[in-house]
């Protein structure tokens, strides 16, 4: 379990780690509209063809300005994602509670900013068909282009998950095949102790 008080940040952050498809982005979307929190989606930063190198970005674009003070962020957005959201930059206010959502949240690199911690534990043929269902016909690519791409995207996340180890760091586990109304009033519960 990753301990909650060591964050380097003036804000909470929570880190929602987890598969691609596994259910983050839904859990975040419950918890920022229940906290009042803004998120960042670690897809911004992410490509393809940079599927989990992205971090740097995150700690120059989003940690160390949000350390420094700053009360809004503003950075590019990666191309990869404009076929889901158009908008070159994302400006941001940054919150008292902050959700980083996205697979490699809980990453090592990332340990010292993250107040707590989620991943969400989901079977790997579940997340493999959520997100076929979420990208087919993206970018105009045929579906067996799009199972490839999720096969190389998979090993890149075994990679970082055995390297990493996740679930271990996380503050709680959530099954992702289950509601998250449970998992949120967790969270919340934590956020009331603060």
């Amino acid at each position: 379990m990753y301990s909650s008080n060591k964050s380097s940040l003036p804000i909470s952050l929570i880190a929602i780690d987890g598969h691609g498809g596994s259910g983050k982005s839904t859990l975040a979307n419950l918890l920022a509209d229940k906290l009042q929190a803004q998120i960042i989606h670690t897809d911004d930063f992410a490509g393809w063809d940079n599927p989990l190198n992205w971090w740097p970005l995150v700690i120059e674009r989003v940690f160390e300005p949000i350390k420094n003070g700053e009360k809004l962020l503003n950075y590019p957005r990666s191309k990869w994602w404009e076929t889901h959201n158009p908008e070159p930059v994302v400006n941001q206010s940054v919150t008292p509670i902050m959700i980083l959502e996205g697979v490699s949240s809980l990453r090592k690199e990332f340990r010292p900013y993250i107040s707590y911690g989620i991943f969400i534990d989901t079977p790997l043929e579940i997340c493999l068909q959520r997100g076929f269902e979420r990208d087919k016909g993206q970018d105009g690519k045929s579906d067996e282009e799009i199972r490839q791409m999720w096969g190389q995207w998979y090993k890149d996340e075994e990679a970082y998950i055995e390297r990493d180890n996740p679930k271990e760091f996380a503050d709680l586990v959530a099954d992702g095949t289950k509601s998250f109304d449970e998992t949120s009033e967790k969270v919340a519960e934590w956020v009331k102790g603060l």
